[in-house]
């Protein structure tokens, strides 16, 4: 599997269809979905019950396959890949956040926080260091050691927002991620989300919530497997971000204004 070639969209979707079962038993999840993400958006992805956004996210994060159509990531067609390819652009090129937050128990932050870098085979000691500066820029650094049940919800979500950052994916991509937090724990991670935003990463999230959906530059929400509208819209700006303070460089200058670290070519 080659590299990126260009300066694309992370995320480019062509007619996209998934049905499940066959024949008068088969379900038509996505109809025909159309849609591509440039290098530093923000989507969230809205809609019902049955709306197809659970199967879009799985498809989008190569937890499944699509039924037709065709998917690239990163410039990189993922219906070409092997399992042991999809595993490593799991790996390498997409951050996940998860509404249950995912942490391996009695396991301390930092190593939950290194654990792709493992699978990734970095080095112990490098690994180390960049666990370390992911949870710095969520806030956590004083909580490295800490177990996940040493932790609150908001905690536990930051680190796993520290998990999906530390590889610096092309994409990160969050399902629900604020779905199990209190109203405090939910500000604290979109404002870490507005940050990375800020900072030039590129965000997909999907959700049920009409104020977490307000807080992205774009919003798509589906409706019977088919996109229902698609709209740019003026979500609250963050430190650093459109419309904050002037010479404010605010915590997204911390978060790194850097380019995806360039991966190794996958066999």
């Amino acid at each position: 599997m080659s590299e990126p070639t260009g300066p694309g969209p992370v995320l480019d979707v062509r007619d996209l269809t998934k049905v499940y079962g066959e024949g008068e038993a088969a379900v038509h999840a996505l109809r025909g979905v159309t849609v591509a993400v440039e290098r530093g958006d923000y989507l969230a992805i809205m809609g019902s019950s049955g709306s197809g956004k659970s199967t879009l996210m799985n498809i989008l994060g190569c937890l499944d396959v699509p039924s037709g159509g065709r998917y690239l990531l990163d410039g990189v067609d993922v219906s070409r890949l092997n399992d042991r390819q999809l595993a490593l652009v799991r790996n390498r090129r997409i951050g996940f956040v998860f509404q249950a937050f995912n942490l391996i128990p009695r396991t301390s932050a930092v190593a939950n926080v290194e654990l792709p870098l493992a699978y990734a085979g970095v080095r112990p000691a490098e690994r180390r260091r960049r666990a370390l500066a992911a949870l710095e820029l969520v806030g956590l650094a004083d909580r490295a050691g800490h177990e996940p049940n040493q932790l609150s919800g908001g905690q536990q979500q930051r680190v796993a927002v520290a998990r999906a950052l530390v590889t610096e994916p092309a994409l990160v991509l969050a399902d629900e991620p604020t779905g199990n937090l209190d109203s405090r724990s939910t500000e604290d991670v979109l404002a870490i989300l507005d940050e990375l935003h800020a900072a030039g990463r590129t965000i997909v999230l999907i959700t049920h919530e009409p104020e977490v959906g307000a807080r992205a530059k774009r919003l798509i929400k589906l409706f019977d497997g088919q996109i229902a509208s698609d709209v740019r819209q003026d979500g609250p700006a963050g430190p650093g971000g459109p419309g904050g303070a002037p010479g404010d460089s605010g915590p997204g200058d911390r978060l790194g204004d850097r380019p995806t670290v360039p991966l190794e070519r996958i066999p």
